[in-house]
């Protein structure tokens, strides 16, 4: 399999090509720098994103509050996750970095609250 990836690690934004099975990486070209190539064989073995989302909030004027993922999540599980959220209803108040769901979908990641709500 080859993969094509953009390094978002720093501003230059190289093309990075992957090749390989599952997590055996046979051949990587394109990175400038050893930070864009560990990126790169992070992406091709394992890939994660940091989940932005809003969850239901009562007792407040506002209907909801901006949560995220404490960590980076893996990318397939966003959507389990995403669903998981939807789910959410806290209740104010709530502050800034306040735990709304631990460990959510068993990936050991904490969603919390991006915002406050009073």
């Amino acid at each position: 399999m080859i993969k094509e990836i953009i390094c978002t690690v720093c501003p230059t934004g190289c093309n990075i090509t992957v090749e390989g099975e599952g997590k055996n990486i046979t051949k990587i070209d394109g990175f400038t720098c050893n930070r864009g190539k560990t990126y790169a064989e992070n992406e091709f073995v394992s890939p994660v994103r940091i989940l932005t989302s809003t969850a239901k909030i009562i007792g407040t004027k506002s209907p909801l509050i901006a949560v995220r993922s404490k960590t980076p999540l893996p990318k397939d599980k966003l959507f389990d996750c995403m669903e998981e959220i939807r789910k959410l209803t806290v209740k104010a108040p709530v502050h800034r970095g306040d735990v709304l769901i631990q460990n959510i979908c068993s990936t050991g990641v904490d969603i919390v609250s991006s915002g406050d709500a009073e």
